[in-house]
């Protein structure tokens, strides 16, 4: 299986990151109703606990978790539906991903792909869904009704990161040991260019036009700014240690960069492509998504099993919330 960088725990079977209303009566029907139905309102976040073999759900809006739902096979990638209906959660140990339903509250379906699950993505259109397999060099291509592969695409070795373009026309690849990134034509199914990046990297964004891929780089400690037209870098901006995934808010004028062995936040200026914030927050913070309100930003720590969320205006941290053992969360994991 992956290889285990962590040392609390030697049960960690995916690794990212190697260092190689009313009156008495009609409030009691409803709190039943609640109790035995969970229908979500929007938004909530879905924090993948991998070492728990379950999903949080958090309440954004109340600032706590409202649910725990068992998703076993190690969870670690997240992917919401466009619509909010569905989230996709990678389950690396089951060989395929779980299918969450998020009016039912609870897994609706599991899905065969390969053995090394991790990376996920759901496109715009939510017509499919995106799975990396890290053992076999290859990304699958889902469809979302059926849940059948569609095909399976080599690419790079031990694709991690996955993210496609806002128009639906694109995906991206982040190749770890192969220190690239490849991108696919969504029409085609095959790749299209492969570009050469900073040292192993992992997780990866993309601007809201599409322009840029901002790629995190473990071992080089570094973020990779792509250009997607030519999928040319355009710059090397140096953050702390061990960077595992990035998200964009404000506009997409701050982007937030979580690094692994120190514990904090990176911001960096899209306009200068400086760093210019460096924001505390738990242990081993991992995946990083931005609520639909594009101001603030969770953020999972795997070794506190909490989420951080931190205010992109100010760039403090203005909550934390207790969630699961081994909060990973990686990938697009705020639906609606």
């Amino acid at each position: 299986m992956f290889q285990v960088n962590y040392r609390r725990t030697s049960s960690r079977l995916v690794c990212g990151i190697h260092t190689i209303l009313g009156d008495k009566a009609v409030a009691i029907c409803i709190a039943t109703v609640f109790l035995s139905t969970p229908l979500y309102a929007a938004p909530f976040a879905y924090i993948s606990n991998q070492l728990g073999d379950s999903v949080s759900v958090i309440d954004t809006e109340k600032g706590k978790v409202v649910d725990t739902i068992a998703v076993q096979g190690k969870p670690a990638g997240v992917a919401a539906s466009p619509d909010g209906s569905r989230i996709y959660i990678s389950t690396p140990e089951a060989k395929g991903f779980a299918v969450l339903d998020t009016k039912k509250g609870k897994v609706i379906a599991k899905v065969a792909v390969n053995d090394g699950t991790l990376g996920i993505a759901v496109g715009p259109n939510g017509k499919r869904i995106y799975v990396a397999d890290w053992y076999k060099n290859s990304v699958s291509v889902i469809d979302a009704d059926s849940l059948k592969i569609i095909k399976t695409i080599g690419v790079g070795e031990s694709p991690s990161g996955l993210v496609v373009s806002p128009d639906n026309r694109w995906l991206y690849v982040a190749n770890r040991i192969s220190n690239s990134v490849s991108q696919i034509d969504l029409n085609k199914l095959t790749i299209k260019k492969t570009t050469q990046v900073g040292t192993h990297p992992f997780g990866l964004t993309i601007d809201s036009r599409g322009e840029r891929i901002y790629v995190a780089n473990v071992q080089s400690d570094d973020v990779t700014v792509l250009e997607t037209t030519h999928m040319q870098p355009i710059a090397t901006v140096k953050v702390n240690m061990l960077p595992y995934a990035a998200a964009l808010a404000l506009n997409d004028s701050r982007l937030f960069v979580t690094n692994q062995d120190d514990g904090s936040v990176s911001v960096i200026d899209t306009e200068t492509l400086k760093e210019i914030g460096l924001i505390t927050v738990g242990e081993k913070p991992e995946g990083i998504s931005t609520h639909s309100d594009d101001r603030h930003v969770y953020v999972a720590n795997w070794f506190d099993g909490n989420v951080s969320v931190i205010d992109a205006r100010t760039l403090k941290v203005i909550d934390t919330i207790k969630t699961g053992e081994g909060s990973r969360a990686f990938g697009q994991f705020i639906g609606k």
